[in-house]
């Protein structure tokens, strides 16, 4: 409020005391109206009206695709309920977006150790950085993320934290979630039901469940010093779900169902078949992983098991189906890049480039047949497979697209789109570093931005 100036030109006493009354007026008006809405509020809450017509946004960051799924949910179930919704990606919220929103319910997931999700990373360096007035801003977020990563949640805490920060309103308490934890994910959509006033809002139900057999297992390492990784074939026992190359899986676990495990799908259906590549996991404690060890060696041929498949938006081809494309991976990482160069291979599409790193050749050369025919038939044009334990100074992914600066450049500069799978820690950490090195940071945000550069990593 603008000070008033008595310091003005002398007025009469009477006109003086007159505006004064008036101001004290309006303050008393003004100091009523937020009192009724604060016992309004108090009275209900979370649930809170609408007063410009605005409506509700329901903005996610996904990295799996999870978070889109659950936000189109919150959305579907929000609209059933006579609300306006506007769904969209958060990468399409910038700060006078967020100033003059009403409310909005975020949907964020996390990559990695606290990080933004991919599709979200403009919005955390162009947005989070600042610190806009959003004090008539009301929202909530729904923060997915897995209690194995030390910085649990992190983007979606660091977010919360910083909507705090900067005078929100928060409609109900930040929601984490762990691994799809059903219970979390309920307390998510009892939340809902009070915004919108309505006790009978459905509850956010998971996919089913359908049953596959395991009709293959076959060791891929033999002789490795690392731990063995297994081709796993599966046949849908209730029908022939469909799904597009760089989809996940989720599978359930008799020892832990609470928890289903995903793995990059690396078959396309056109085949029939549902192929994954697992690695048999050892933990810290010397105990095999409960999830591998059921896979690798627990489940009989024959065996039936609950799977579903999961849509991965992000990772799939789409716009970039006849794209040159620059596929880099490592151990079963190789699983997602099979995937593409499978369908790219079924659609007579070439024009691809394969940097794949593992061990030792002679014992870790993962489908080293099936690529040698991609390179024959020429759905890949070139495949630089590096062994890191091949020679005495240890060599990686990075090490040799570093070393192919002039090629990456080239191929980048001719609308190529690139696709990472593997580990996060290590090589996609370091290809993402070399990438910036080798082309610049503003030409690597370009990338992800417009969906040339995309990552299933883990």
């Amino acid at each position: 409020m603008t000070a008033l100036d008595w310091g003005a030109a002398p007025v009469r006493h009477a006109a003086a005391a007159f505006t004064v009354l008036i101001w004290l007026a309006v303050c008393a008006r003004a100091w009523l109206s937020h009192h009724r809405q604060q016992r309004s509020l108090a009275a209900m809450p979370g649930e809170i009206a609408a007063t410009s017509g605005k409506p509700l946004l329901v903005a996610f960051a996904s990295q799996t695709g999870f978070a889109e799924q659950l936000a189109r949910q919150t959305a579907s179930r929000l609209r059933t309920a006579g609300a306006a919704v506007q769904l969209l990606p958060l990468s399409q919220l910038d700060e006078a977006a967020l100033i003059a929103a009403e409310r909005i319910l975020f949907i964020v997931s996390t990559c990695g150790e606290g990080d933004a999700p991919d599709v979200a990373a403009r919005f955390a360096r162009r947005v989070l950085p600042r610190s806009p007035s959003l004090s008539g801003l009301h929202y909530a977020v729904l923060a997915l993320g897995d209690r194995a990563y030390q910085h649990f949640c992190g983007f979606g805490r660091g977010l919360d934290a910083w909507l705090l920060a900067n005078g929100a309103r928060p409609l109900f308490e930040r929601i984490d979630v762990d691994n799809a934890d059903a219970t979390a994910l309920t307390t998510w959509h009892h939340q809902l039901s009070h915004l919108v006033g309505t006790s009978d809002l459905p509850d956010w139900e998971a996919p089913a469940w359908d049953r596959w057999r395991l009709v293959e297992r076959r060791l891929l390492n033999a002789g490795s010093a690392g731990a063995p990784v297994f081709h796993l074939a599966l046949v849908s026992a209730t029908g022939r779900p469909a799904w597009e190359s760089g989809d996940l899986v989720q599978v359930r676990v008799p020892a832990d169902p609470d928890r289903p495990r995903e793995y990059s799908v690396a078959s396309i259906a056109s085949e029939g078949r549902l192929e994954l590549v697992v690695r048999l996991h050892q933990r810290p404690d010397g105990e095999a992983g409960l999830a591998s060890s059921w896979l690798c060696e627990g489940l009989a041929l024959g065996d039936l098991l609950d799977l579903r498949v999961r849509p991965h938006t992000n990772f799939r081809l789409g716009e970039n189906v006849r794209r040159p494309l620059l596929l880099i991976g490592n151990g079963t990482g190789i699983a997602g890049l099979r995937g593409h160069l499978r369908a790219r291979a079924a659609a007579g599409v070439g024009d691809a480039w394969l940097v794949y790193g593992e061990r030792q050749s002679l014992h870790d050369a993962l489908y080293a047949e099936e690529i040698e025919a991609w390179l024959e038939d020429g759905t890949l044009v070139r495949a630089d497979r590096v062994f890191s334990r091949d020679q005495v100074q240890r060599l990686y992914v990075q090490d040799r697209l570093r070393a192919e600066a002039t090629r990456l450049r080239e191929w980048v500069d001719r609308g190529a789109a690139i696709y990472v799978c593997g580990s996060l820690d290590g090589m996609a950490a370091g290809v993402h570093a070399t990438l910036i090195e080798v082309l610049g940071s503003a030409r690597v945000e370009a990338l992800l931005e417009s969906g040339r550069y995309r990552r299933d990593v883990y």
